[in-house]
């Protein structure tokens, strides 16, 4: 916790250093250990009153009894991202005796603090928060008192709280690179809702435009995260003066953008190529063939397991962010562009019929 007025955080150390004792003396005196003196405790408990100290609850409980379990909290299930990302954070939890339990929080936000809170009264040892979701009061009050990491959202900064994702915006600039070096100058990218890293997939190919001499060309269509989203954001972009290639947000998103230009009588990868974004069991459908930035999220799972697990034995060391490498996986929904295209500078939209609801990571 920050002290009363401060920028940096209240630790056991602080405390400490305060009360003229040891950080293992500060942590018996949290435990209600009898290994400690009287003349401490109090010198102690004066500290943590001076410097308005509130103890992690873990971090008081990792002496004690431990519950091996951890809870994670996700956006939406329905997005394939999750499948490979939970693969590698429950084999890694496992190597360490750690059980995870997963809680989707998609079809009710307001679930979110029951969810959390359930969590809390569970005693779990540490909480994973995954995919692009709204940064509650709830959400910030769980994640400084639990050992917390963030997966695949970038919109949470906590002094204590690590954060592990893929670098969008490179991903991003790999599927431009990859169709311009393919000849195409039209290219058209639908772009996520709200969030960091949608912010970061946008910048990528606006960036890789630029890099290329393609300003003139930019064209973003706002979506939101659906197969359906994408159909109708396709649909738009296709009615008139189509681009020979587009780059979605995701791989759900390309998947209805495909079927769009199907039924707008376009052939793929003809008339119009694809990229999309996750490397998803979607893309990887032999029928789909769908060229993809692999964002690696069994590597992000297991990366997360592996600071959370160094965040429950020290709750309180500094904050960390690490962004996994994205590769571009080719497949058979890229291919050269049909034909030279006189310039067009566009900014397209379509209404998705978003419910309101958040986007993901994928």
């Amino acid at each position: 916790m920050s002290p009363r007025g401060g920028d940096r955080p209240v630790t056991l150390r602080t405390v400490a250093e305060r009360a003229g004792v040891s950080k293992s003396s500060v942590s018996r005196v949290l435990q209600g250990s009898p290994k400690v003196s009287e003349e401490a405790r109090a010198a102690v408990e004066a500290a943590m009153a001076e410097l308005g100290y509130r103890p992690n609850s873990v971090a008081q409980s990792l002496g004690a009894r431990r519950t091996k379990t951890i809870g994670v909290l996700v956006n939406d299930l329905r997005q394939p991202w999750f499948v490979d990302f939970l693969a590698g954070l429950g084999e890694r939890l496992a190597e360490h005796d750690l059980h995870p339990f997963v809680a989707d929080g998609r079809l009710d936000r307001d679930l979110d603090d029951r969810l959390l809170n359930a969590f809390l009264d569970m005693r779990v040892d540490g909480l994973v928060l995954a995919g692009t979701m709204p940064v509650t009061d709830a959400i910030r009050d769980a994640a400084q008192r639990l050992p917390t990491v963030v997966a695949g959202m970038r919109d949470l900064r906590l002094p204590t709280v690590d954060v592990i994702a893929e670098d969008d915006a490179a991903g991003a600039r790999l599927a431009v690179e990859h169709l311009v070096a393919l000849g195409h100058e039209r290219i058209a990218h639908i772009a996520g809702p709200a969030g960091e890293v949608f912010r970061q997939r946008r910048i990528g190919y606006e960036e890789a435009m630029r890099a290329a001499g393609l300003v003139e060309h930019i064209r973003v269509v706002p979506s939101d995260i659906t197969e359906d989203d994408g159909f109708t954001c396709g649909a738009a972009l296709f009615a008139s003066d189509p681009p020979t290639a587009v780059f979605t947000v995701n791989d759900l998103v390309c998947a209805g953008a495909m079927a769009a230009a199907t039924d707008a009588g376009l052939s793929v990868p003809g008339d119009v190529s694809f990229v999309g974004f996750d490397d998803s069991s979607i893309a990887r459908m032999r029928w789909v063939g769908l060229t993809s930035v692999d964002i690696q999220p069994r590597t992000v799972g297991s990366v997360a397991a592996d600071f959370l697990v160094e965040r429950i034995t020290d709750p309180e060391r500094e904050a960390r962010e690490h962004l996994v490498a994205p590769r571009l996986r080719v497949r058979s929904s890229s291919s050269s562009a049909p034909r030279p295209v006189a310039s067009h500078q566009v900014v397209g939209e379509c209404s998705t019929g978003a419910s309101g609801e958040h986007g993901s990571t994928t």
